[in-house]
């Protein structure tokens, strides 16, 4: 096999692993939220846990120099893509069903193409355009239903509201910090921005963690599940991007963002955490149509 073409499938299925975690990690979280844990103590274990697994590991990798500026740039980096996306999503994905959550987070293209056009002058096209008010009505069509439920396991308007948020904190950071994520590796960037990241939530959450939650009684699987949103979920998921990421196309990249509902919809109907109805349909396809078109847009220089 030829090195390029190793090198592609390698890509290939690093992004196909990573898209999976996270995909599966919406109904494992769902359920460690539901046996023994909330969502602040769930965030608190993701920052925190990520934060030493990327420490850890960077004294095993190139250690990269970074100025006091660029240090205190993280910060504001961290609170973007780590406080605020990952306590919206936690906490959103902790009153919605984990289905919802994972349609939601396909959105993102489409605030990052907004922001573009806003923040760095990115033209907009007709294609652009038409993909976002498509993608709109698939949310909107979300929220409607949800707006309807009955019970969490057909969404909840505040939950996915909350998801929403998160992916636009998500594209604000990519959007705001772009040069300085480009400067540095992904072990460099995501050691500062989880400690950051952990410096910001800690003083908030600590107390909620140790004296609110009842740590005698929560289950083995809670702890597994747990495991796995921090483990699999944050640090495997980050690093299998970034190898994904040095190889494929943005476009090709994008693509995969449509692995992680499949596969979210799929284990949440399994586990009972979830009931879609044909409303939910509409909506993944007009969602999905709409990051879609914006995906396919030529950006400014391309």
């Amino acid at each position: 096999m030829k090195e390029s073409t190793r090198k592609q499938l390698t890509a290939h299925l690093a992004m196909a692993l990573a898209c999976a975690f996270w995909g599966l990690m919406a109904p494992l979280g769902k359920e460690a939220m539901t046996h023994g844990i909330d969502g602040l103590t769930l965030v608190t274990f993701r920052v925190v846990g990520g934060a030493l697994l990327f420490w850890l590991t960077s004294l095993f990798v190139k250690t990269e120099h970074v100025p006091l500026r660029d240090k205190l740039m993280f910060a504001g980096a961290g609170l973007l893509g780590l406080v605020f996306n990952q306590c919206c999503y936690t906490i959103g994905l902790s009153i919605t069903s984990p289905a919802n959550a994972s349609i939601v987070t396909t959105s993102m293209p489409i605030f990052a193409m907004i922001l573009s056009a806003l923040i760095l002058k990115e033209p907009l096209s007709v294609k652009k355009v038409s993909g976002v008010l498509i993608g709109c009505a698939g949310a909107v069509i979300l929220m409607l239903t949800s707006a309807s439920a009955t019970s969490s396991k057909e969404g909840n308007i505040w939950g996915d509201v909350l998801c929403l948020t998160a992916q636009f904190s998500f594209a604000l950071y990519l959007s705001l910090f772009n040069p300085l994520i480009r400067r540095y590796n992904v072990f460099t960037i995501n050691k500062w921005m989880f400690l950051w990241a952990s410096l910001f939530v800690l003083p908030f959450s600590c107390r909620h963690v140790v004296e609110e939650t009842d740590w005698a009684n929560v289950p083995l699987s809670t702890w597994l599940e747990s495991f796995y949103v921090v483990f699999f979920g944050t640090y495997v998921g980050y690093i299998l991007t970034m190898i994904g990421q040095r190889t494929l196309r943005p476009t090709v990249v994008s693509v995969y963002n449509y692995v992680q509902p499949i596969v979210s919809v799929t284990v949440s109907l399994a586990l009972g955490l979830a009931i879609l109805s044909w409303s939910h349909f509409l909506a993944v396809v007009l969602v999905f149509s709409g990051v879609g078109l914006v995906i396919k847009s030529k950006a400014k220089g391309q």
